[in-house]
């Protein structure tokens, strides 16, 4: 074995690494307005949000809808009243909205 084997290699020194920050801004938040359709959870509302779309072939509008679990402190929302849920950041495995306010309620 030579000499030069047995010894430590010596690193040049590097420049300290520059640092990626995800943005400062919060970003476009998704707004979005649907039925109350459950609310049988604790703090946690079922919301029902329509969407009209286009069919390819047929080029008729078609009514479709999804279901979105949304965030509810206060307790505010009843069954059948119309909201505006915000998208936030995940609560839990479904909850990925927060209710932002009440457009109308069901009775009136």
């Amino acid at each position: 074995m030579t000499e030069s084997s047995n010894q430590p290699s010596e690193t040049p020194a590097r420049a300290p690494r520059q640092r990626q920050y995800a943005s400062l801004e919060r970003g476009q938040r998704r707004l979005v307005q649907g039925i109350v359709v459950s609310t049988k959870m604790q703090k946690t509302i079922v919301v029902e949000v329509e969407r009209v779309e286009k069919h390819e072939k047929y080029k008729k509008y078609i009514r479709r809808h999804s279901k979105v679990y949304a965030h509810d402190e206060k307790g505010d929302a009843k069954v059948g009243d119309t909201v505006e849920v915000l998208e936030c950041r995940p609560m839990s495995r479904l909850k990925r909205f927060r209710l932002g306010s009440v457009v109308k309620r069901a009775g009136s």
